[in-house]
């Protein structure tokens, strides 16, 4: 068979049904579509699943990718090597896959060997880093692009630099609705003879609903019989996070306003079946969503198309499908506008028939068995296209060109050493050591990780890492000494503080904890809580003299900015604590030693990352520029002529112009370095960067001088170090932390690693 002949084995990855989401539906319409077109091919789909039990699936699903594991992504693509599937159809939106941005997609795309279509649900025109990056790998790794409004192929040729002859036109397919007076559906519902607003689909505040809600009154002084219906179940999701509060909100304003006898809530997500019958039964449909960027709307397509009068806010798609009078567009968040639109139909039926009219018109290219088509046409080109490949099952599979497979997700030993108070400091072998306490240090890494973790999308298997990140943050609130405007650092088992103020590095460490709260929590509660405590606690930072207070403090400077950039003082601790590391480089560097202190100590890559994150973002070309230089010379010293990693000892440091210390090798450098090294690879794109970081990480898993692992799989806990005869046993949090930290850095470098050769 040619790659011009239609496909013959064809496979759809997205969302599925049963599961309630428009892509779901979206990937189901498309795979039967495509079937029906295709009576030979054999198209079958792989759904993403959103938790952990997945889906009561039909047989049409083959595979399932479990969402925020990111080997799910090269199985899934090993299977669709294996199955020589001819085509791969994605459906993409951001919010569906795993990782920063959905990049845990990236990794499957990088491994499968047939072309690749994908249809974009939603294109930004300003994306975010992570976003940017992400898309940027799609267009490259996608053999056509699929868009369903000129619009989108507009911000793809503008923003990203798609070329025309890469991208296809499909409008969004919709069911086969005859044209049909909307009079004939209505008993059904007992709203005969009633003019029937309509809204349907995921409910949620984006939609704008209670705008419309707000244009009842006007609406029903001119048309007292008008019946406003809002079809559909609340967000899954948005249901998960606060409950039905937006759905609820919706209902006491409808009480305020004195139109609860005009409002019907219907809360299910329905059949195809069933919201054909509603759709029938509907006059005029409202879309008065909020968001002007929305690319595609898929209920929009599905009344427009079954010949129903439209009033809609502007947003991409509505300005493209309802132009030239097929429907009325009116401002966002503007609700005498929608009244006024709606008694325009109302009050003029000649002109809502006309409209209806050319509406189901232009809705015959849409239906699925045409949009069926021009999906197959674009398979055909995508096969065309690619040029001739090796389908050997094998092929490519050496450990050169594999990625990096990284340990699972487990942290049964991060919940054992926590408590409602926080996390304990040390371990007796895998047993927390009450006698020890807490500390802040310990429960700010603890936090860091956490607000990692739930950007990675890596809810650990049951675990409430909610709970955990409440709970770490709230030891830091208690850890804030208002009084000496300094947090304490140590806490006795009896939840007593041991100290007015704790060490200049926990403060700053407590900073850098806050500061990612403020600049990646999801949770508002806990993002408006980091973002006064670092506030609070950010100033006294310039009086330190500890220089890994002043890198601990710049990277919460960095992880706040991420939300809030422009604050003066913020920028001010930045420029101040950025000049005293570069000018203790200055005082202390020299060619043979170049290096910010005499001695070599601990923690050592965070003073080269504070001034890698410092000198990109400030900019300070001087900073960034010592950060890497300084950087390499510590790789170097930590490399083995093994090539294994070698973290400076804490039994006695570096000293210049001494003899290193081998050992005791501590489970924090290492961490410090991988995450350094991922930093100096994202600033500078050098490869090199990513191996070293690797080097660092296997450190955890035995390459290393003893060859023993530190991180023991069984329990997710770290050994406390390596010793120049064992390993020390202990699993404290300090280590423990260290580990799932680094193998948060290495999740969210967002591309897997190369092996090291």
């Amino acid at each position: 068979m040619s790659n011009s002949d239609p496909p013959k084995r064809i496979a759809f990855l997205g969302n599925y049904l049963p599961r309630l989401c428009g892509i779901a539906t979206f990937t189901h319409d498309v795979c039967e579509a495509v079937s029906a077109s295709l009576p030979a091919a054999e198209c079958y789909a792989a759904a993403v699943n959103d938790r952990p039990e997945g889906y009561d699936y039909p047989p049409r699903v083959r595979l399932e990718l479990a969402e925020k594991d990111i080997d799910s992504y090269r199985r899934a693509a090993d299977f669709l090597n294996f199955d020589n599937a001819d085509v791969l159809c994605v459906q993409h939106e951001f919010g569906i896959f795993g990782g920063p941005a959905g990049s845990h997609l990236v990794a499957l795309l990088k491994e499968v060997r047939m072309p690749v279509v994908t249809t974009l649900h939603t294109i930004l025109r300003n994306p975010n880093d992570g976003q940017r990056k992400v898309m940027d790998e799609l267009v490259r790794r996608s053999d056509r692009l699929v868009v369903m409004a000129h619009k989108g192929a507009e911000i793809l040729r503008d923003t990203y630099a798609v070329p025309d002859a890469k991208i296809d036109l499909i409008p969004h397919g919709i069911p086969n609705i005859p044209f049909a007076e909307s009079s004939l559906s209505k008993a059904q519902f007992g709203v005969e003879g009633r003019p029937v607003l309509l809204t349907f689909g995921l409910i949620g505040p984006g939609k704008g609903i209670e705008y419309a809600i707000e244009a009842l009154p006007a609406i029903v002084r001119a048309h007292p019989n008008v019946v406003y219906l809002v079809l559909g179940a609340t967000h899954p999701h948005l249901v998960a996070r606060e409950g039905e509060k937006y759905r609820l909100g919706l209902e006491r304003l409808a009480e305020e306003r004195g139109v609860k006898e005009h409002l019907i809530f219907f809360n299910r997500f329905v059949s195809n079946e069933d919201l054909i019958e509603f759709i029938s039964a509907a006059d005029i449909y409202l879309t008065p969503y909020l968001d002007e960027a929305q690319i595609t709307s898929g209920t929009l397509a599905y009344v427009f198309g079954a010949g129903k009068a439209v009033v809609s806010t502007p947003y991409w798609h509505a300005r493209e499908l309802l132009a030239e009078g097929r429907g009325i567009l009116v401002p966002f968040k503007d609700s005498a506008a929608i009244a006024g639109a709606v008694c325009e139909f109302l009050d003029h039926p000649e002109r809502m028939e006309t409209t209806r009219r050319e509406a189901h018109r232009i809705g015959r290219d849409m239906i699925w068995t045409a949009v069926a088509e021009r999906y197959v046409e674009s398979f055909q080109r995508a096969r065309a296209d690619r040029k001739t490949m090796a389908r050997t099952a094998f092929a490519g599979w050496t450990l050169a060109s594999r990625p990096y497979e990284l340990p699972p997700l487990r942290l049964d030993h991060i919940v054992r050493m926590s408590d409602g108070a926080g996390i304990f400091q040390h371990a007796n072998f895998t047993v927390p050591d009450f006698h020890e306490g807490y500390c802040t240090d310990d429960n700010a890494r603890a936090f860091i990780l956490c607000n990692l973790l739930d950007e990675l999308g890596g809810e650990p298997p049951g675990e409430n890492l909610d709970a955990l990140a409440t709970t770490f943050l709230a030891f830091l609130s208690a850890a804030w000494n208002r009084d000496a405007g300094r947090f304490r650092n140590f806490m006795s088992h009896g939840r007593q503080w041991l100290e007015e103020a704790g060490s200049e590095d926990s403060h700053g460490r407590a900073l850098w904890a806050l500061g990612t709260g403020a600049g990646r929590s999801r949770d508002e509660g806990r993002k408006k809580l980091s973002k006064l405590l670092f506030e609070s606690g950010l100033s006294v930072a310039r009086t330190f003299s500890s220089p890994r207070a002043w890198a601990f403090t710049l990277l919460g400077v960095h992880e706040y900015a991420r939300q809030f950039p422009d604050r003066a003082e913020v920028i001010a601790v930045r420029e101040a604590l950025t000049g005293e590391l570069v000018r203790l480089w200055q005082g202390c560097a020299t060619e043979s030693w170049p290096w910010f202190e005499p001695v070599a100590t601990y923690d050592n890559a965070r003073l080269c990352q504070a001034l890698i994150v410092s000198g990109q973002e400030t900019p300070h070309a001087e900073a960034l520029d010592i950060g890497l230089n300084s950087l390499r010379w510590l790789a170097s010293v930590q490399r083995t002529q093994a090539g294994h990693f070698r973290p400076i000892g804490s039994n006695g440091f570096y000293v210049r112009d001494g003899v290193r210390a081998d050992f005791d090798q501590q489970p924090v450098e290492a961490q410090a370095m991988v995450a350094a090294c991922l930093e100096a690879f994202r600033v500078t794109g050098d490869a090199t960067w990513q191996r070293e970081a690797k080097r660092a990480f296997e450190w955890f898993l035995g390459r290393n001088d003893l060859g023993l692992p530190l991180y023991d799989s069984s329990t997710g806990g770290c050994c406390d170090g390596l010793h120049k005869d064992r390993v020390n046993e202990n699993q404290g949090a300090e280590s423990s932390l260290a580990f799932h930290l680094s193998l948060a850095e290495m999740n969210y470098s967002e591309y897997p690693l190369p092996s090291l050769l």
